[in-house]
C-alpha cells in the first residue's frame, strides 16, 4: 500500500500517528510524510529563516528512522488558510503521492493550521480524481481512503479504530525526539511534555482498546468515500 500522512507542521504525525506509520513501513507499505507548513514560528529565540532550516532536517531525520519519504508543501506558520491556491498544492500532492489511505488532523483539532489543512485535504483527495482540474500530474483514478488523526491529548475526539503500536513505540519516541526545538518550544509555549504526553496519550488510548499503547483514528465515512475493507496496519 502507498500511504500519505499530512500535518500541519514538522512533529505533527510524529505526535499524531508515528507509530502506525512506522507499522506500515515494518510490512512493506510505502509512506510519505508531508508537512503544510515550515513551523518557522515555533521558537521564542531563533528566527524564522533559521528555524525554517533547523525543522528542516530535524523532520528529515524523524522521517529517516523508518525509511518514510519527507515532504513539505511551503506553507507558513500561520498561514497554510483554506483557499484555492493552497488546494492545488494539497492535490499536486496527491496526485505525485499515489495513495491508497491519507491521514490528516480532525478538523476540530485546536490549531487553525491543523484545521485549514484538514479542510484542504478533504477538498483535494476528491479534486485530485477529477480530470478536468489541471495539474502537472495525472489524475488519481480513484479517491484515497481518509482517516483524521487523533487531536492533541485527544479533546473531543473519539477514535471509530485503534492500531496497536506497542511494539513501535520506541520508533515513535525516537522519531519525536529528533525535533528538539520543538521540545523546548512546547515546554516553553504550552507546558507541554511533549514525550511525556505522547507516551500517556498512547497509553490511554491502549487502556481503550486493549493493549497497551495505542494510537486513534476516526475514518471519513461519507458516500463515495466508503470502500469496504480495513486499511490500518
Amino acid at each position: 500500500m502507498r500511504i500519505l500522512a499530512v500535518g500541519a507542521h514538522p512533529d505533527d504525525l510524529e505526535i499524531l500517528c508515528g507509530g502506525t506509520l512506522a507499522k506500515y513501513r515494518a510490512r512493506g507499505d510505502t509512506v510519505v510524510m508531508a508537512h503544510a507548513a515550515y513551523g518557522d514560528k515555533g521558537h521564542f529565540i531563533i528566527q524564522p529563516d533559521e528555524l525554517t532550516r533547523i525543522r528542516r532536517a530535524e523532520a528529515q531525520a524523524a522521517a529517516g528512522v523508518i525509511g518514510a519519504e519527507c515532504v513539505e508543501l511551503g506553507f507558513y506558520d500561520l498561514g497554510i488558510g483554506n483557499t484555492d491556491e493552497g488546494r492545488m498544492r494539497v492535490i499536486d500532492l496527491l496526485r505525485t503521492a499515489r495513495p491508497d489511505v491519507v491521514f490528516t488532523h480532525h478538523p476540530e483539532d485546536y490549531h487553525t493550521d491543523h484545521i485549514d489543512i484538514a479542510a484542504l485535504v478533504l477538498n483535494a483527495t476528491f479534486s485530485a480524481s477529477v480530470p478536468h482540474i489541471k495539474t502537472e500530474h495525472e489524475y488519481l483514478p480513484k479517491m484515497p481512503v481518509v482517516y483524521f488523526m487523533d487531536t492533541v491529548t485527544g479533546l473531543h475526539f473519539d477514535p471509530s479504530d485503534y492500531v496497536d503500536i506497542t511494539n513501535f513505540m520506541p520508533q515513535k519516541m525516537e522519531m519525536m525526539s529528533k525535533h528538539q526545538s520543538q521540545l523546548v518550544w512546547l515546554k516553553e509555549h504550552d507546558n507541554y511534555d511533549a514525550l511525556d504526553a505522547i507516551a500517556t496519550t498512547a497509553k490511554f488510548r491502549g487502556y481503550q482498546c486493549g493493549v497497551k499503547y495505542a494510537e486513534g483514528f476516526k475514518r471519513y465515512q461519507v458516500w463515495g468515500r466508503n470502500p469496504p475493507g480495513y486499511f490500518l496496519p
